[in-house]
Protein backbone atom coordinates (compact mmCIF):
# COMPACT_ATOMS: atom_id res chain seq x y z
CA UNK A 1 0.00 0.00 0.00
CA UNK A 2 1.17 3.49 -0.53
CA UNK A 3 2.21 5.58 2.53
CA UNK A 4 -0.20 8.35 3.59
CA UNK A 5 -0.02 11.39 1.64
CA UNK A 6 1.50 14.05 4.00
CA UNK A 7 -1.24 17.05 2.59
CA UNK A 8 -4.90 17.19 1.18
CA UNK A 9 -5.31 19.77 -2.18
CA UNK A 10 -7.80 22.23 -2.11
CA UNK A 11 -9.59 24.09 -4.86
CA UNK A 12 -8.29 27.41 -5.81
CA UNK A 13 -10.13 30.44 -5.19
CA UNK A 14 -10.51 33.95 -5.44
CA UNK A 15 -12.20 35.70 -2.47
CA UNK A 16 -13.23 38.94 -1.36
CA UNK A 17 -13.91 39.50 2.52
CA UNK A 18 -14.12 42.88 4.68
CA UNK A 19 -13.33 43.73 8.05
CA UNK A 20 -15.77 43.24 10.62
CA UNK A 21 -13.76 43.83 13.64
CA UNK A 22 -10.38 44.38 15.36
CA UNK A 23 -8.70 42.97 18.97
CA UNK A 24 -5.97 43.51 20.07
CA UNK A 25 -4.68 39.95 21.28
CA UNK A 26 -1.53 41.37 23.00
CA UNK A 27 0.20 44.48 22.75
CA UNK A 28 2.19 42.62 20.06
CA UNK A 29 -0.61 40.87 18.08
CA UNK A 30 -3.60 42.47 16.45
CA UNK A 31 -6.32 40.53 15.11
CA UNK A 32 -8.45 41.15 12.41
CA UNK A 33 -12.02 39.38 11.64
CA UNK A 34 -12.79 39.62 8.24
CA UNK A 35 -16.13 38.16 6.72
CA UNK A 36 -17.89 38.15 3.66
CA UNK A 37 -20.57 36.06 1.33
CA UNK A 38 -17.23 34.82 -0.26
CA UNK A 39 -16.89 32.60 2.77
CA UNK A 40 -19.82 30.28 1.33
CA UNK A 41 -20.50 28.43 -1.91
CA UNK A 42 -20.75 31.77 -4.27
CA UNK A 43 -21.28 32.32 -8.16
CA UNK A 44 -19.32 34.66 -9.94
CA UNK A 45 -18.67 35.34 -13.42
CA UNK A 46 -21.13 32.89 -14.07
CA UNK A 47 -18.96 30.33 -11.94
CA UNK A 48 -20.00 28.56 -9.10
CA UNK A 49 -16.76 28.29 -6.31
CA UNK A 50 -17.42 25.84 -3.31
CA UNK A 51 -17.36 27.57 -0.02
CA UNK A 52 -13.66 28.38 1.74
CA UNK A 53 -12.18 25.40 3.60
CA UNK A 54 -9.63 25.59 5.62
CA UNK A 55 -9.44 22.67 8.07
CA UNK A 56 -5.43 22.18 8.65
CA UNK A 57 -4.11 24.01 11.68
CA UNK A 58 -1.05 25.76 9.31
CA UNK A 59 -3.25 26.32 6.06
CA UNK A 60 -1.92 29.22 4.39
CA UNK A 61 -3.83 31.86 2.57
CA UNK A 62 -2.59 34.18 0.06
CA UNK A 63 -3.37 37.69 0.56
CA UNK A 64 -3.16 40.05 -2.34
CA UNK A 65 -2.39 43.75 -1.91
CA UNK A 66 -0.77 46.28 -4.43
CA UNK A 67 2.31 48.53 -3.97
CA UNK A 68 0.30 51.51 -6.08
CA UNK A 69 -2.78 50.77 -4.11
CA UNK A 70 -5.01 49.53 -6.83
CA UNK A 71 -5.63 45.83 -5.48
CA UNK A 72 -8.54 45.49 -8.74
CA UNK A 73 -5.23 45.68 -11.02
CA UNK A 74 -3.47 43.34 -9.01
CA UNK A 75 -5.95 40.53 -8.87
CA UNK A 76 -5.17 36.92 -10.47
CA UNK A 77 -7.61 35.90 -13.22
CA UNK A 78 -10.29 32.98 -11.68
CA UNK A 79 -10.35 29.89 -13.68
CA UNK A 80 -13.05 27.45 -13.22
CA UNK A 81 -11.16 25.41 -11.17
CA UNK A 82 -7.72 27.06 -10.49
CA UNK A 83 -5.83 30.81 -10.23
CA UNK A 84 -4.10 32.01 -13.04
CA UNK A 85 -1.63 34.79 -11.49
CA UNK A 86 -1.45 37.16 -15.08
CA UNK A 87 1.01 39.89 -14.90
CA UNK A 88 1.49 42.74 -12.79
CA UNK A 89 3.69 45.08 -11.87
CA UNK A 90 2.43 46.46 -8.44
CA UNK A 91 0.83 43.20 -6.98
CA UNK A 92 1.97 41.87 -3.42
CA UNK A 93 1.21 39.12 -2.13
CA UNK A 94 2.22 37.95 1.38
CA UNK A 95 0.55 34.28 3.16
CA UNK A 96 -0.65 34.23 6.40
CA UNK A 97 -2.16 31.13 8.83
CA UNK A 98 -6.34 31.44 9.86
CA UNK A 99 -6.33 31.78 13.21
CA UNK A 100 -9.40 30.58 13.50
CA UNK A 101 -12.45 29.71 11.09
CA UNK A 102 -15.84 30.17 11.71
CA UNK A 103 -18.41 28.96 8.56
CA UNK A 104 -21.19 29.78 10.91
CA UNK A 105 -20.96 33.30 11.85
CA UNK A 106 -19.43 33.73 7.94
CA UNK A 107 -15.79 34.22 9.77
CA UNK A 108 -12.10 34.12 9.24
CA UNK A 109 -9.45 35.28 11.96
CA UNK A 110 -5.94 36.87 11.01
CA UNK A 111 -3.46 37.74 13.29
CA UNK A 112 -0.98 39.96 12.58
CA UNK A 113 2.58 40.58 14.39
CA UNK A 114 2.11 44.33 15.35
CA UNK A 115 5.66 45.46 15.02
CA UNK A 116 6.68 43.77 12.08
CA UNK A 117 7.29 45.23 8.83
CA UNK A 118 6.00 44.57 5.44
CA UNK A 119 2.84 45.36 3.59
CA UNK A 120 0.73 42.87 5.34
CA UNK A 121 1.32 44.40 8.67
CA UNK A 122 1.14 47.82 7.36
CA UNK A 123 -2.45 46.98 6.05
CA UNK A 124 -3.23 45.35 9.15
CA UNK A 125 -2.04 48.31 11.14
CA UNK A 126 -4.50 50.58 9.31
CA UNK A 127 -7.28 48.09 9.15
CA UNK A 128 -10.95 49.50 9.82
CA UNK A 129 -14.19 48.03 9.75
CA UNK A 130 -15.30 47.72 6.10
CA UNK A 131 -12.02 47.96 4.55
CA UNK A 132 -11.67 45.30 1.86
CA UNK A 133 -9.42 42.43 1.35
CA UNK A 134 -8.91 39.96 -1.83
CA UNK A 135 -7.28 36.39 -1.00
CA UNK A 136 -6.48 33.17 -2.38
CA UNK A 137 -6.30 29.69 -0.83
CA UNK A 138 -5.38 27.44 0.94
CA UNK A 139 -4.23 25.08 -1.49
CA UNK A 140 -3.48 22.54 0.44
CA UNK A 141 -3.38 21.04 3.98
CA UNK A 142 -1.28 19.15 6.23
CA UNK A 143 -2.01 15.18 7.04
CA UNK A 144 -0.14 14.70 10.10
CA UNK A 145 0.39 10.98 11.33
CA UNK A 146 -2.31 8.82 12.85
CA UNK A 147 -0.32 7.42 14.95
CA UNK A 148 2.03 9.85 17.48
CA UNK A 149 2.50 9.78 21.33
CA UNK A 150 3.68 13.36 21.25
CA UNK A 151 4.37 16.25 18.56
CA UNK A 152 6.41 19.52 19.82
CA UNK A 153 5.30 22.73 17.85
CA UNK A 154 8.48 25.27 17.58
CA UNK A 155 8.09 28.68 16.36
CA UNK A 156 8.73 32.76 16.84
CA UNK A 157 5.38 35.38 17.38
CA UNK A 158 4.96 34.53 14.04
CA UNK A 159 3.66 31.35 14.22
CA UNK A 160 1.89 31.58 17.39
CA UNK A 161 -1.47 31.47 15.26
CA UNK A 162 -0.85 28.23 14.20
CA UNK A 163 0.31 27.04 17.29
CA UNK A 164 -3.17 28.36 19.30
CA UNK A 165 -5.22 27.25 16.27
CA UNK A 166 -3.45 23.37 17.14
CA UNK A 167 -4.15 24.21 20.96
CA UNK A 168 -7.72 25.39 20.30
CA UNK A 169 -8.36 22.20 17.92
CA UNK A 170 -5.94 19.41 19.09
CA UNK A 171 -6.10 17.62 15.19
CA UNK A 172 -3.80 14.88 17.91
CA UNK A 173 -5.09 13.81 21.02
CA UNK A 174 -1.32 13.98 22.37
CA UNK A 175 0.33 15.40 24.40
CA UNK A 176 2.12 19.43 22.83
CA UNK A 177 5.00 20.33 23.64
CA UNK A 178 5.33 24.35 22.81
CA UNK A 179 8.55 25.97 22.19
CA UNK A 180 7.80 30.06 21.19
CA UNK A 181 10.58 32.53 20.93
CA UNK A 182 9.60 35.93 21.09
CA UNK A 183 11.47 39.71 21.38
CA UNK A 184 9.10 40.88 24.51
CA UNK A 185 7.69 39.18 27.21
CA UNK A 186 4.21 41.30 26.20
CA UNK A 187 4.07 39.13 23.22
CA UNK A 188 3.39 35.84 25.44
CA UNK A 189 -0.35 34.63 25.09
CA UNK A 190 -2.63 32.50 26.94
CA UNK A 191 -2.85 29.06 25.57
CA UNK A 192 -5.06 26.26 25.31
CA UNK A 193 -3.00 23.74 27.18
CA UNK A 194 -4.02 20.59 28.87
CA UNK A 195 -2.31 17.90 31.29
CA UNK A 196 0.72 16.91 29.71
CA UNK A 197 0.86 19.67 27.75
CA UNK A 198 4.92 21.73 28.51
CA UNK A 199 5.51 25.28 26.71
CA UNK A 200 8.50 27.28 27.40
CA UNK A 201 8.79 30.87 26.39
CA UNK A 202 12.40 32.12 24.80
CA UNK A 203 13.52 36.19 24.47
CA UNK A 204 15.23 35.78 21.44
CA UNK A 205 15.41 38.68 18.63
CA UNK A 206 13.36 38.04 15.56
CA UNK A 207 15.38 35.64 13.71
CA UNK A 208 17.78 34.76 16.15
CA UNK A 209 19.18 31.58 14.57
CA UNK A 210 21.60 30.47 17.53
CA UNK A 211 18.64 31.28 19.90
CA UNK A 212 16.50 28.97 18.71
CA UNK A 213 18.21 26.25 17.86
CA UNK A 214 20.02 26.46 21.54
CA UNK A 215 16.22 26.00 22.79
CA UNK A 216 15.66 23.50 20.11
CA UNK A 217 18.44 21.37 21.87
CA UNK A 218 17.49 22.16 25.23
CA UNK A 219 14.22 20.35 24.54
CA UNK A 220 13.54 17.13 26.10
CA UNK A 221 12.86 14.48 24.13
CA UNK A 222 9.69 12.14 25.25
CA UNK A 223 9.60 8.66 24.39
CA UNK A 224 7.55 7.15 21.76
CA UNK A 225 6.94 8.26 18.38
CA UNK A 226 6.69 11.91 17.74
CA UNK A 227 6.33 14.63 15.06
CA UNK A 228 8.11 18.01 15.52
CA UNK A 229 6.21 21.07 13.46
CA UNK A 230 8.24 24.78 12.95
CA UNK A 231 7.52 27.60 11.71
CA UNK A 232 10.11 30.94 12.07
CA UNK A 233 12.31 32.90 10.23
CA UNK A 234 13.76 31.22 6.98
CA UNK A 235 17.32 31.11 7.75
CA UNK A 236 16.81 30.89 11.53
CA UNK A 237 15.28 27.01 11.20
CA UNK A 238 18.32 25.84 8.84
CA UNK A 239 20.07 24.93 12.15
CA UNK A 240 17.10 23.31 13.50
CA UNK A 241 16.72 21.67 10.75
CA UNK A 242 20.13 20.35 10.42
CA UNK A 243 19.53 19.60 14.23
CA UNK A 244 16.72 17.24 13.77
CA UNK A 245 17.35 15.33 10.71
CA UNK A 246 21.12 14.41 11.32
CA UNK A 247 21.28 14.32 15.24
CA UNK A 248 17.84 13.39 15.85
CA UNK A 249 17.66 11.54 12.68
CA UNK A 250 13.98 11.99 12.47
CA UNK A 251 12.12 10.63 9.12
CA UNK A 252 11.13 13.17 6.70
CA UNK A 253 7.39 12.01 7.41
CA UNK A 254 7.78 13.27 10.93
CA UNK A 255 9.15 16.70 10.59
CA UNK A 256 7.72 20.20 9.10
CA UNK A 257 9.40 22.71 9.36
CA UNK A 258 8.49 26.31 7.39
CA UNK A 259 9.87 29.55 7.05
CA UNK A 260 7.46 31.88 7.54
CA UNK A 261 9.06 35.00 6.66
CA UNK A 262 12.47 36.20 5.25
CA UNK A 263 14.81 38.74 7.41
CA UNK A 264 16.31 41.12 4.88
CA UNK A 265 19.62 42.22 5.04
CA UNK A 266 19.83 46.24 5.92
CA UNK A 267 20.51 48.30 3.32
CA UNK A 268 23.74 49.77 2.43
CA UNK A 269 24.31 53.31 3.49
CA UNK A 270 24.08 54.83 0.37
CA UNK A 271 21.15 52.77 -0.83
CA UNK A 272 19.59 54.57 2.80
CA UNK A 273 20.50 58.00 1.85
CA UNK A 274 19.20 58.13 -1.80
CA UNK A 275 15.62 56.37 -0.61
CA UNK A 276 15.71 59.39 1.93
CA UNK A 277 16.49 61.76 -0.59
CA UNK A 278 13.31 60.21 -3.09
CA UNK A 279 15.70 58.80 -5.48
CA UNK A 280 15.79 55.02 -6.30
CA UNK A 281 18.98 53.51 -5.86
CA UNK A 282 20.36 52.52 -9.32
CA UNK A 283 20.87 48.80 -10.47
CA UNK A 284 24.03 47.94 -11.74
CA UNK A 285 24.64 47.71 -15.30
CA UNK A 286 26.87 45.05 -15.51
CA UNK A 287 25.77 41.50 -16.53
CA UNK A 288 26.65 39.11 -12.94
CA UNK A 289 29.57 36.91 -13.27
CA UNK A 290 28.99 33.48 -12.83
CA UNK A 291 32.42 33.13 -10.61
CA UNK A 292 30.27 33.16 -7.42
CA UNK A 293 27.69 30.28 -8.32
CA UNK A 294 30.58 28.12 -9.37
CA UNK A 295 32.68 28.63 -6.47
CA UNK A 296 29.29 27.91 -4.40
CA UNK A 297 28.96 24.44 -6.30
CA UNK A 298 32.42 23.51 -5.72
CA UNK A 299 31.96 24.17 -1.80
CA UNK A 300 29.15 22.12 -2.01
CA UNK A 301 30.71 18.97 -4.47
CA UNK A 302 33.87 19.47 -2.00
CA UNK A 303 31.66 19.16 1.19
CA UNK A 304 33.56 22.58 2.52
CA UNK A 305 29.59 23.73 3.62
CA UNK A 306 28.94 20.99 5.57
CA UNK A 307 32.46 20.59 7.10
CA UNK A 308 31.92 24.07 8.17
CA UNK A 309 28.66 23.62 9.55
CA UNK A 310 29.91 20.71 11.15
CA UNK A 311 32.91 21.65 13.15
CA UNK A 312 32.79 26.27 13.22
CA UNK A 313 36.43 26.98 13.57
CA UNK A 314 38.54 24.99 11.26
CA UNK A 315 41.47 26.55 9.98
CA UNK A 316 42.01 26.62 6.23
CA UNK A 317 44.27 23.48 6.47
CA UNK A 318 42.80 21.68 8.41
CA UNK A 319 40.03 21.87 6.29
CA UNK A 320 42.09 21.32 3.32
CA UNK A 321 43.25 18.08 5.71
CA UNK A 322 39.53 17.13 6.39
CA UNK A 323 38.36 17.26 2.76
CA UNK A 324 41.19 15.59 1.25
CA UNK A 325 41.59 18.59 -0.84
CA UNK A 326 45.54 19.98 -1.42
CA UNK A 327 45.67 23.14 0.74
CA UNK A 328 46.24 25.44 -2.48
CA UNK A 329 42.82 24.17 -3.99
CA UNK A 330 40.91 25.32 -0.58
CA UNK A 331 43.02 28.30 -0.71
CA UNK A 332 42.04 29.62 -4.32
CA UNK A 333 38.31 28.92 -3.34
CA UNK A 334 38.11 30.97 -0.20
CA UNK A 335 38.81 33.97 -0.88
CA UNK A 336 35.49 34.29 -3.46
CA UNK A 337 33.91 32.20 -0.63
CA UNK A 338 34.30 34.43 1.74
CA UNK A 339 33.74 37.46 -0.83
CA UNK A 340 29.86 36.21 -1.18
CA UNK A 341 29.53 35.34 2.43
CA UNK A 342 29.92 31.74 2.43
CA UNK A 343 32.38 30.94 4.54
CA UNK A 344 33.81 33.47 6.38
CA UNK A 345 36.57 34.07 9.22
CA UNK A 346 35.64 37.05 11.30
CA UNK A 347 38.54 37.84 13.46
CA UNK A 348 40.78 35.01 12.82
CA UNK A 349 38.57 32.45 15.14
CA UNK A 350 38.91 29.58 12.30
CA UNK A 351 36.22 29.33 9.79
CA UNK A 352 32.43 29.58 9.98
CA UNK A 353 29.24 29.56 7.64
CA UNK A 354 28.18 33.10 6.51
CA UNK A 355 24.82 33.70 5.45
CA UNK A 356 24.95 32.35 2.21
CA UNK A 357 26.33 29.43 3.52
CA UNK A 358 23.90 28.90 6.10
CA UNK A 359 21.35 28.89 2.82
CA UNK A 360 22.83 26.28 1.16
CA UNK A 361 22.30 23.86 4.36
CA UNK A 362 18.79 23.99 2.43
CA UNK A 363 18.23 20.76 0.50
CA UNK A 364 15.88 22.95 -2.02
CA UNK A 365 19.15 25.63 -2.51
CA UNK A 366 21.56 23.12 -2.57
CA UNK A 367 19.76 21.79 -5.92
CA UNK A 368 19.58 24.63 -7.61
CA UNK A 369 23.85 24.54 -7.61
CA UNK A 370 24.15 20.46 -7.69
CA UNK A 371 21.30 19.10 -8.89
CA UNK A 372 19.36 18.45 -12.04
CA UNK A 373 18.57 21.83 -12.29
CA UNK A 374 22.35 23.49 -12.22
CA UNK A 375 23.24 20.93 -14.99
CA UNK A 376 20.96 22.28 -16.87
CA UNK A 377 22.30 25.85 -16.66
CA UNK A 378 25.77 24.34 -17.20
CA UNK A 379 24.24 23.17 -20.56
CA UNK A 380 23.85 26.30 -21.45
CA UNK A 381 27.81 26.60 -22.10
CA UNK A 382 27.03 25.61 -25.47
CA UNK A 383 24.00 27.49 -26.31
CA UNK A 384 25.93 29.55 -29.35
CA UNK A 385 26.54 26.36 -31.20
CA UNK A 386 23.01 24.61 -30.31
CA UNK A 387 21.49 27.66 -31.48
CA UNK A 388 23.42 27.51 -35.01
CA UNK A 389 23.15 23.31 -34.97
CA UNK A 390 19.48 23.53 -34.07
CA UNK A 391 20.18 21.11 -31.20
CA UNK A 392 19.28 21.35 -27.32
CA UNK A 393 22.17 22.96 -25.15
CA UNK A 394 22.01 19.30 -23.24
CA UNK A 395 22.53 17.81 -26.37
CA UNK A 396 25.21 19.40 -27.33
CA UNK A 397 27.43 19.58 -24.08
CA UNK A 398 26.61 15.64 -23.42
CA UNK A 399 25.93 14.06 -26.58
CA UNK A 400 22.51 12.42 -25.70
CA UNK A 401 19.20 13.61 -25.45
CA UNK A 402 18.35 14.66 -21.71
CA UNK A 403 15.33 12.11 -22.25
CA UNK A 404 18.18 9.91 -23.14
CA UNK A 405 20.06 10.52 -19.46
CA UNK A 406 16.86 10.25 -17.38
CA UNK A 407 15.85 7.25 -18.82
CA UNK A 408 18.53 5.51 -16.98
CA UNK A 409 19.55 7.29 -14.01
CA UNK A 410 16.81 6.60 -11.22
CA UNK A 411 18.00 9.36 -9.19
CA UNK A 412 17.77 12.39 -11.91
CA UNK A 413 14.46 10.84 -12.67
CA UNK A 414 13.68 11.20 -8.95
CA UNK A 415 14.39 15.38 -9.19
CA UNK A 416 12.16 15.28 -11.84
CA UNK A 417 9.32 13.70 -9.70
CA UNK A 418 10.14 16.18 -6.97
CA UNK A 419 9.76 19.01 -9.10
CA UNK A 420 6.57 18.08 -10.41
CA UNK A 421 5.28 17.45 -7.07
CA UNK A 422 4.14 21.00 -7.05
CA UNK A 423 1.23 19.75 -9.87
CA UNK A 424 -0.95 18.02 -7.68
CA UNK A 425 -2.63 21.37 -6.18
CA UNK A 426 -3.23 22.53 -10.18
CA UNK A 427 -5.15 19.58 -11.41
CA UNK A 428 -8.68 20.05 -10.02
CA UNK A 429 -9.76 21.43 -13.08
CA UNK A 430 -8.94 18.13 -15.13
CA UNK A 431 -10.22 15.85 -12.68
CA UNK A 432 -13.21 17.63 -12.56
CA UNK A 433 -13.50 17.67 -16.32
CA UNK A 434 -16.35 15.34 -17.66
CA UNK A 435 -13.62 13.03 -19.80
CA UNK A 436 -13.46 11.25 -16.37
CA UNK A 437 -17.17 9.47 -16.51
CA UNK A 438 -17.10 5.85 -17.03
CA UNK A 439 -13.45 5.47 -16.85
CA UNK A 440 -12.21 2.62 -15.65
CA UNK A 441 -8.65 2.25 -16.58
CA UNK A 442 -5.58 4.97 -16.71
CA UNK A 443 -2.25 4.89 -18.05
CA UNK A 444 -0.09 7.45 -16.15
CA UNK A 445 3.25 8.25 -18.03
CA UNK A 446 6.14 11.28 -17.05
CA UNK A 447 7.23 12.05 -13.83
CA UNK A 448 4.00 13.96 -13.20
CA UNK A 449 2.36 10.85 -12.47
CA UNK A 450 2.71 10.34 -8.39
CA UNK A 451 0.95 13.94 -8.60
CA UNK A 452 -1.58 13.00 -11.29
CA UNK A 453 -2.38 9.88 -9.12
CA UNK A 454 -2.63 12.14 -5.96
CA UNK A 455 -5.28 14.16 -7.53
CA UNK A 456 -7.37 11.85 -8.71
CA UNK A 457 -7.96 10.15 -5.19
CA UNK A 458 -8.64 13.63 -3.84
CA UNK A 459 -11.00 14.05 -6.11
CA UNK A 460 -12.31 10.52 -5.47
CA UNK A 461 -11.49 9.21 -8.96
CA UNK A 462 -10.44 6.15 -8.57
CA UNK A 463 -9.97 4.08 -12.36
CA UNK A 464 -7.29 1.02 -11.87
CA UNK A 465 -4.05 2.58 -12.52
CA UNK A 466 -0.79 1.71 -14.83
CA UNK A 467 2.10 3.77 -14.50
CA UNK A 468 4.75 3.51 -16.94
CA UNK A 469 7.77 5.35 -18.66
CA UNK A 470 8.50 5.43 -22.62
CA UNK A 471 12.06 3.94 -22.30
CA UNK A 472 12.44 4.39 -18.50
CA UNK A 473 13.16 0.50 -17.18
CA UNK A 474 10.60 -0.30 -14.01
CA UNK A 475 13.84 -0.39 -11.91
CA UNK A 476 14.32 3.57 -12.10
CA UNK A 477 10.78 4.23 -11.80
CA UNK A 478 10.06 2.26 -8.71
CA UNK A 479 10.07 4.35 -5.20
CA UNK A 480 8.98 7.19 -7.36
CA UNK A 481 5.70 6.29 -7.81
CA UNK A 482 2.92 4.90 -5.83
CA UNK A 483 2.27 1.43 -5.01
CA UNK A 484 0.72 -1.29 -5.67
CA UNK A 485 0.21 0.52 -9.13
CA UNK A 486 1.44 -1.42 -12.00
CA UNK A 487 4.91 -0.28 -13.89
CA UNK A 488 4.52 -0.99 -17.11
CA UNK A 489 2.76 -0.75 -20.81
CA UNK A 490 1.12 -4.32 -20.39
CA UNK A 491 -2.34 -4.74 -19.42
CA UNK A 492 -4.59 -4.24 -22.44
CA UNK A 493 -5.60 -0.48 -23.60
CA UNK A 494 -6.75 1.89 -21.47
CA UNK A 495 -10.00 4.20 -21.73
CA UNK A 496 -7.75 7.22 -21.26
CA UNK A 497 -3.58 8.18 -21.27
CA UNK A 498 -2.27 11.05 -18.81
CA UNK A 499 1.15 12.68 -19.59
CA UNK A 500 2.11 14.78 -16.92
CA UNK A 501 5.13 17.12 -17.41
CA UNK A 502 5.95 13.83 -19.71
CA UNK A 503 7.13 15.68 -23.20
CA UNK A 504 8.99 19.02 -20.21
CA UNK A 505 12.25 17.08 -20.92
CA UNK A 506 12.20 15.23 -24.52
CA UNK A 507 12.81 16.49 -27.93
CA UNK A 508 10.28 17.48 -30.33
CA UNK A 509 10.37 13.75 -32.14
CA UNK A 510 10.80 11.93 -28.80
CA UNK A 511 7.38 13.47 -28.08
CA UNK A 512 6.01 12.30 -31.07
CA UNK A 513 7.30 9.11 -30.67
CA UNK A 514 5.23 8.66 -27.14
CA UNK A 515 2.45 10.12 -28.41
CA UNK A 516 2.67 7.92 -31.38
CA UNK A 517 2.58 5.10 -28.99
CA UNK A 518 0.25 6.11 -26.88
CA UNK A 519 -2.28 5.92 -29.63
CA UNK A 520 -1.86 2.20 -29.68
CA UNK A 521 -2.96 1.79 -26.05
CA UNK A 522 -5.88 4.44 -25.79
CA UNK A 523 -8.37 6.50 -27.75
CA UNK A 524 -8.08 9.53 -25.04
CA UNK A 525 -4.83 11.32 -23.88
CA UNK A 526 -4.23 14.34 -22.06
CA UNK A 527 -0.95 16.19 -21.78
CA UNK A 528 -0.13 18.66 -18.46
CA UNK A 529 2.55 20.87 -19.55
CA UNK A 530 3.74 24.42 -19.13
CA UNK A 531 2.15 26.20 -21.59
CA UNK A 532 3.55 29.85 -20.53
CA UNK A 533 5.86 30.87 -17.83
CA UNK A 534 4.01 31.23 -14.42
CA UNK A 535 3.25 35.09 -13.52
CA UNK A 536 4.23 34.48 -9.78
CA UNK A 537 7.67 33.38 -10.65
CA UNK A 538 10.34 35.98 -10.31
CA UNK A 539 12.04 33.91 -12.79
CA UNK A 540 9.12 34.24 -15.97
CA UNK A 541 12.06 35.62 -18.06
CA UNK A 542 14.04 32.59 -17.92
CA UNK A 543 11.28 30.38 -19.08
CA UNK A 544 11.44 29.73 -21.87
CA UNK A 545 15.41 29.55 -22.11
CA UNK A 546 15.37 26.64 -19.56
CA UNK A 547 13.49 24.72 -21.87
CA UNK A 548 15.33 25.45 -24.69
CA UNK A 549 18.37 24.07 -22.75
CA UNK A 550 16.36 20.35 -22.09
CA UNK A 551 14.33 20.12 -25.15
CA UNK A 552 15.76 22.25 -28.41
CA UNK A 553 12.46 23.64 -27.87
CA UNK A 554 11.22 27.08 -25.88
CA UNK A 555 7.67 26.39 -23.70
CA UNK A 556 5.44 24.79 -25.86
CA UNK A 557 2.41 26.38 -26.40
CA UNK A 558 -1.09 25.01 -27.42
CA UNK A 559 -0.56 25.73 -31.09
CA UNK A 560 3.06 23.94 -30.63
CA UNK A 561 1.80 20.92 -29.27
CA UNK A 562 -1.28 20.77 -31.51
CA UNK A 563 1.33 20.34 -34.38
CA UNK A 564 3.08 17.21 -32.25
CA UNK A 565 -0.37 16.16 -31.60
CA UNK A 566 -0.91 16.05 -35.45
CA UNK A 567 2.24 14.56 -36.44
CA UNK A 568 1.13 11.56 -34.20
CA UNK A 569 -2.31 10.55 -35.26
CA UNK A 570 -4.00 12.68 -32.74
CA UNK A 571 -6.28 16.14 -32.76
CA UNK A 572 -6.73 18.36 -29.94
CA UNK A 573 -10.21 18.18 -29.12
CA UNK A 574 -9.81 21.48 -26.05
CA UNK A 575 -7.45 22.50 -23.45
CA UNK A 576 -8.16 23.11 -19.66
CA UNK A 577 -6.55 25.85 -18.09
CA UNK A 578 -5.53 24.97 -15.12
CA UNK A 579 -3.23 27.93 -13.45
CA UNK A 580 0.21 28.68 -12.94
CA UNK A 581 0.88 28.72 -16.30
CA UNK A 582 -0.11 25.16 -17.16
CA UNK A 583 -2.32 23.51 -19.48
CA UNK A 584 -4.40 20.12 -19.89
CA UNK A 585 -4.85 19.72 -23.59
CA UNK A 586 -7.20 16.82 -24.05
CA UNK A 587 -6.64 14.59 -27.21
CA UNK A 588 -8.90 12.18 -29.63
CA UNK A 589 -7.22 9.47 -31.94
CA UNK A 590 -7.69 10.96 -35.32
Amino acid sequence: MAAQRAYTTHPLVLRRVSVRRVEEVTPRMRRVVLGGEDLAAFTRDGIGHPGFAAPGFDDHIKLILAADGDVRAALPAQLPHGIEWTPAEHRLTRDYTPRRVDLDAGELHLDFVVHGEGPAESWAAAAREGDELWFVGPKSSLRLPERLDWIQLVGDETALPAIGRFLDERPLDVPAHVLVTVSDDAARQDLALRDGDTVSWVLAEPGDAAALESAVRALPVPPGEGYVWAAAESRALLPVRRYLQRERKLPKDRVNITGYWHREEPAAPETEAAAEAGAAPTAPAEIPSPLPWLAARAALQLGVVDAVADTPGLSADALAARLGVPGPGISVLLPLLSAYDVVVDADGGGLRLGTAGEELLDDHEREEYTGHEADVLLALAHLAPALRSGTSPWRAASGATLYDTVAHDAERYGELVEECEQLVFLLTGLTADPLWEGVKTCLLTGPGSASMAAALDDAGRRPRLRIAEEGVPAEVLRGHVPAPERIDWTGGPSDVAVAAKALAYRTDEEAVRLLTRLAGWTGTAVLVEASRPDGLSPHAAEAALHAFTATGSPLRDSAAIAVLAERSGWRVERTVALGWGAEATVLRRA
